[in-house]
């Protein structure tokens, strides 16, 4: 693949009605799917081990907040299984239908939990059919963001890809701020006992509504154009999954361990600094929910800052700037969270905000530049996939393992630290694709064996410099 060098971005252009609705739908898309995911998360942190785990919860309260906390793990297990079949999928039949299937599935396991019988009601089998839908929820996000971030940057100018790759990725913390906003009306309506009673499944159930929205939006914007000339001229290989390991199984594990360290400090946010502000700290629950709340709002901004970072400076130095302030931030800001005062605590989490939407913001665009077309929608999921499990699926889990061994809270920045280095590691290895022709050929096992000397080539192999 050719690349141009890094420069300052162009005069601002117009954006057109279809960018519009493109963004409009990967962000709202996003925002729904992670919306399900995240209020499962904060349920796990606040209600979810007393009722599914209640033997447990009775004998050792400690432990069954861990496994809660490890049932927000097991569903990463399953993304890389549904980045596969998503992937295979959307690089073959197209990134559209795929986002609506990922969003329906998504929608209808979410549902089910919130009418999910408790230990109480039916025993064992409630953390089986907990876990079997947590499975089911992980399977689906393994195509979600890949599909997104997709149609994002494959609609964009080339030298917005980033901005318009940050869409999607604000989803995310737009999708947890509606989580949180939800569980801190209801906890203000129905009182702490009435919500831990029943209250925690309405937000399960709240998510009907935004599935139908999100479906209309979604099918209102057309294929990205990309796949659409790739799928005109459509010579390529009918195996892309071969392909895609045989040719680039460096780029998934540089993406994977790219993606570690931000996806392990955001799901601190996410998951865990609710639980431990109102079980170790013992601070007020609203007010603690409405704290995080706001440093999801300072994400959000961040991340947008992040994407246009990317574009001007690019998206390896933007990502090493990043990592860098968040190995140096990730011990210094549990001084300030074990301070016992939630304006300290705000400040901390909003501070760590910035490397974590400095490192988000850019990722949509790196990792599309990352593949050739052909295998770019399984090669995007699959490396976000792993980047997940080693990075954020049991994040949560590991930091209430370290408070309850040791009681040092500053051992988690040390634990996120040395993530951020990996990571970091990681994004300098890689040679910077901005500018990359989106539209390049992959090169087949039979353009090698005719012409081997493109085995050495940048033609059509993306990443592979």
């Amino acid at each position: 693949m050719s690349v141009s060098p890094l420069t300052a971005p162009a005069p601002a252009f117009a954006i057109g009605g279809e960018e519009k609705r493109v963004l409009a739908a990967t962000l709202v898309g996003t925002a729904i799917e992670w919306y399900d995911y995240f209020i499962y998360a904060q349920a796990a942190a606040l209600v979810l081990g007393p009722l599914f785990f209640a033997p447990i919860a009775r004998e050792n309260a400690g432990l069954a907040q861990i496994l809660s906390f490890a049932t927000i793990g097991i569903s990463f297990l399953f993304r890389p299984l549904g980045a596969l079949i998503w992937g295979d999928l959307g690089d073959r039949f197209g990134r559209k239908a795929v986002l609506v299937a990922t969003l329906m599935l998504m929608g209808v396991t979410t549902m089910l939990i919130g009418v999910l019988p408790t230990f109480a009601q039916i025993g064992v089998w409630a953390p089986v059919l907990l876990i079997v839908l947590r499975i089911l929820q992980g399977f689906s996000a393994g195509g979600e963001w890949g599909g997104a971030a997709l149609m994002a940057v494959e609609h964009a100018p080339a030298n917005r890809r980033s901005v318009f790759g940050a869409f999607p990725q604000i989803g995310v913390p737009i999708g947890l701020v509606m989580a949180t906003l939800v569980l801190l009306a209801l906890n203000m309506t129905l009182g702490k006992e009435a919500f831990a009673q029943w209250g925690w499944r309405l937000p399960f159930l709240f998510s009907v509504v935004l599935i139908a929205a999100g479906w209309v939006i979604r099918r209102s914007v057309e294929e990205s154009p990309v796949f659409e000339r790739m799928h005109q001229r459509r010579r390529e290989s009918s195996a892309p999954l071969g392909l895609l390991f045989r040719r680039h199984s460096k780029q998934i594990v540089l993406t994977a361990l790219i993606f570690m360290a931000n996806n392990a400090a955001g799901y601190l946010l996410i998951a865990f600094f609710i639980a431990y502000g109102q079980k170790t700290l013992k601070l007020p629950q609203l007010p603690l929910l409405a704290v995080c709340t706001a440093a999801t709002l300072a994400w959000l901004v961040f991340t947008l800052i992040g994407g246009a970072m990317g574009d001007r400076y690019g998206r390896v130095r933007s990502f090493q700037i990043g990592y860098v302030a968040l190995a140096l931030w990730a011990v210094p800001m549990w001084f300030l969270i074990d301070s016992g005062s939630l304006l300290l605590f705000l400040a901390a989490a909003v501070v760590l905000t910035i490397p974590l939407g400095i490192t988000y913001g850019p990722q949509a665009a790196l990792y599309a530049e990352m593949f050739p077309a052909q295998v770019r929608y399984s090669g995007v999921s699959v490396g976000y996939a792993l980047g997940s499990i080693l990075g954020g699926a049991f994040a949560a889990t590991i930091a209430q393992w370290i408070i309850a061994t040791t009681g040092q809270s500053w051992l988690i920045g040390v634990y996120i630290a040395v993530m951020s280095v990996i990571s970091l590691v990681a994004v300098s290895l890689v040679r910077d694709p901005m500018g990359v022709d989106l539209d390049d050929r992959v090169v087949h096992d039979d353009d090698l064996r005719l012409h081997p000397e493109l085995a050495s080539s940048d033609h059509g192999v993306a990443g592979g410099r």
